[in-house]
């Protein structure tokens, strides 16, 4: 006797809708982790672009011009500034929240730094 083999519809329903809420949640979180990696990388140009003796205004001004470039909501009023060893270092933290249905929120803490 030849046993049946093969995907209940039961099944296919479940894994399709697994499926589904898997791929909206990461359309719904790359944006962020994008918007994240290039805040990281205005930073480090910025530090990159300015020279030892600039001032935070300076700084913030330089980080502005990348952000702007970029279409960040990110500002330079939001970096923490400050210098290591004669070496500007610039530290970020933020919190993005994220709705994904009715009030469900998914709340991530990014938080980055040009020291190496």
């Amino acid at each position: 006797m030849k046993y049946q083999r093969g995907v209940a519809l039961s099944g296919l329903i479940f894994w399709g809708v697994v499926l589904v809420l898997v791929a909206v949640l990461g359309m719904k979180v790359t944006p962020t982790v994008i918007e994240y990696y290039k805040i990281l990388k205005d930073s480090k140009a910025t530090v990159a672009k300015v020279g030892p003796e600039a001032t935070v205004a300076d700084v913030r001004n330089a980080f502005d011009r990348f952000a702007e470039i970029d279409m960040l909501q990110f500002s330079g009023k939001d970096l923490e500034i400050s210098k290591d060893g004669g070496k500007v270092v610039i530290e970020f933290a933020y919190e993005k929240r994220i709705p994904l249905f009715w009030n469900v929120s998914l709340v991530i803490d990014y938080q980055g730094s040009t020291k190496e």
